[in-house]
């Protein structure tokens, strides 16, 4: 059974749209987005820039506030929460993980997972070296962001991401930065987290050939859904080509 088969819809668009002043001119980025996804899902969303993409996903993770319609995540309507309820929301709910690795660079590997646990208990050391054990960089814990590589410090990001055993990933291209090897064994972790962990993992990226892995594909074009794809049988992800 693939993740999201059987799962309950954890995020729910219903009419959703999203504009931005630009002088006197209003642009809207997301037009009546109705969308579903489940719980467990691995999802990919592809589009060319301007589409909406990095919008959809500012929306999800709370970075940003809908202009209409209503958005529920996890059972709860974020579309109206205050600026502590969408912090709140964002500390419990929502991992990110983006294209620059954003870690600190004087900070060990291991501190840098254990800084973000700290927003949200006390506890933080068997949990932030379980995370890095879960990227495969429990060896490198106490090296910092300039003695690692690329790759290495993506898969510190991703720890730090899932430390705190959020529900939802959300990926703003996670690969963009990396070569093809290196990109392939992030996807990898990615796809181990979601088949192991039952996370959602919501996946931003140009790169089609990475479509291949999810669930499901959802294509945008200007602001709307232009295509939904459900692949029946996902690649694993050492065998994407591109």
């Amino acid at each position: 059974m693939k993740p999201g088969d059987n799962g309950s819809e954890i995020i729910v668009f219903e009419d959703v749209c999203k504009t931005y002043p630009m002088g006197e001119l209003e642009v809207r980025a997301l037009r009546d987005v109705n969308l579903s996804i489940k719980e467990g899902e691995l999802i990919v969303i592809l589009g060319p820039s301007g589409s909406g993409k990095t919008t959809l996903l500012n929306l999800i993770g709370g970075m940003d506030t809908i202009s209409g319609g209503r958005l529920v995540v996890n059972g709860q309507d974020i579309s109206n929460l205050d600026p502590r309820g969408l912090t709140d929301y964002r500390r419990t709910q929502i991992g990110f993980i983006f294209q620059f690795f954003n870690l600190i660079p004087t900070l060990t590997a291991l501190e840098n997972v254990e800084f973000a646990l700290e927003l949200v208990e006390k506890d933080t050391g068997d949990k932030s070296l379980r995370a890095l054990e879960m990227v495969g960089l429990a060896e490198r814990a106490h090296h910092f962001p300039s003695q690692l590589s690329g790759g290495e410090q993506q898969r510190v990001a991703i720890a730090r991401a899932i430390v705190k055993s959020p529900p939802i990933l959300l990926c703003d291209e996670p690969t963009g930065e990396l070569d093809y090897e290196t990109g392939i064994n992030v996807l990898k972790v990615m796809q181990r987290i979601n088949r192991e962990n039952g996370q959602t993992i919501i996946l931003v990226t140009h790169n089609s050939a990475i479509a291949e892995m999810s669930d499901r594909t959802i294509r945008l074009h200007s602001g709307e859904v232009a295509e939904i794809i459900k692949v029946e049988n996902p690649k694993d992800a050492e065998e994407l080509v591109w």
